[in-house]
């Protein structure tokens, strides 16, 4: 993950990517919370050659699948840590609770109804939103 430069456009896509990206590693820390080594191969089946042209080696295979997801949860907790960071340069209460709604991966138009807002307006508090969090 290119951790230089925070753009408007990777601030404002990390928002709206952020309830998805809490609860996928929320998800995986509940799992590995559960999840030991529970595959062993035993028996004459160990000992047979594998197919010409395959790995074999199923749970190796299963290995790097899941290192190539623990890679990507790695970058969703640096994306969810530079959110989260900037909320508190948010200070204005509207654009406090705009923010939080945004957060929790509520829509503008949303927004905008339990506001009494129309979602022009809800799309204009965000833009400052994303504004204040880069200073």
């Amino acid at each position: 993950m290119g951790k230089g430069q925070i753009t408007k456009e990777k601030l404002e896509q990390w928002i709206k990517d952020y309830r998805w990206m809490i609860n996928t590693v929320e998800e995986l820390q509940s799992e590995l919370d559960f999840k030991g080594a529970k595959i062993a191969q035993y028996g004459v089946e160990a000992s047979l050659p594998k197919a010409a042209g395959s790995t074999g080696d199923v749970v190796f295979s299963e290995v790097l699948r899941r290192n190539k997801h623990l890679k990507r949860i790695n970058e969703y907790i640096f994306k969810i840590q530079e959110v989260q960071k900037r909320v508190d340069k948010v200070t204005e209460p509207r654009e406090a609770e705009v923010l939080y709604w945004l957060l929790e991966g509520k829509s503008m138009r949303w927004i905008g109804q339990h506001m009494a807002l129309s979602h022009v307006s809800i799309k204009n508090i965000k833009e400052s939103i994303i504004e204040s969090m880069l200073k």
